[in-house]
């Protein structure tokens, strides 16, 4: 997991390059001190999803492209489980604004989601853009493409929605979820 980091630092430090930009004033654009950017560029480490959007639409990529290397839109998933290189705590305090970078309308504003136990499983739905989810408390199934994956407190998961697609909650109390997304 560190090495796919450290690409996401490459990838960003390149993506920079190319477009003449320097360290300092993508750091002064993104409103971070220039020593936590350069921290992101050479670890990829503690990127917020906010900043990952901003860059992409900076440097003119999709913001795929960033994460994976791939320019091609996503068309798969990509599940991070906490503590495998990227903790629940990278979001402290849970600031919901900072999950994404709200650009012309194209991101939507975080939504908060608590699904009971008792709900009914959601209808299976579709859309364009892509899709994070991060569950906050308790078990959240995400079904996707015919798969299924049981996600917990710290987990995240960023998919393609034009492929059907829903939550429930997978435990005996009810679970929370932070849900983003792009159109």
């Amino acid at each position: 997991m560190v090495a796919e980091l450290v690409e996401i630092g490459l990838r960003i430090q390149g993506l920079r390059e190319a477009c003449d930009v320097t360290r300092e004033e993508m750091a002064r654009e993104l409103g971070v001190p220039l020593e936590k950017y350069i921290h992101w560029e050479e670890t990829g480490d503690d990127v917020p999803i906010s900043a990952i959007y901003h860059m992409a639409h900076h440097f003119g990529v999709e913001f795929t492209e960033i994460l994976t290397g791939t320019a091609a839109k996503l068309d798969t998933y990509q599940v991070v489980r906490n503590g495998e290189g990227r903790e629940v705590d990278r979001y402290p305090g849970y600031h919901f604004e900072d999950l994404a970078w709200r650009y012309s309308g194209k991101i939507m504003q975080p939504l908060l989601v608590v699904l009971d136990p008792t709900d009914e499983p959601a209808k299976l739905v579709t859309h364009t853009g892509q899709e994070f989810n991060l569950v906050l408390e308790g078990t959240v199934v995400v079904t996707w493409a015919d798969k299924e994956f049981e996600l917990n407190a710290g987990d995240s998961i960023y998919f393609n929605p034009e492929h059907p697609h829903g939550q429930r909650c997978g435990g005996d109390v009810p679970a929370k979820f932070v849900t983003i997304i792009a159109e």
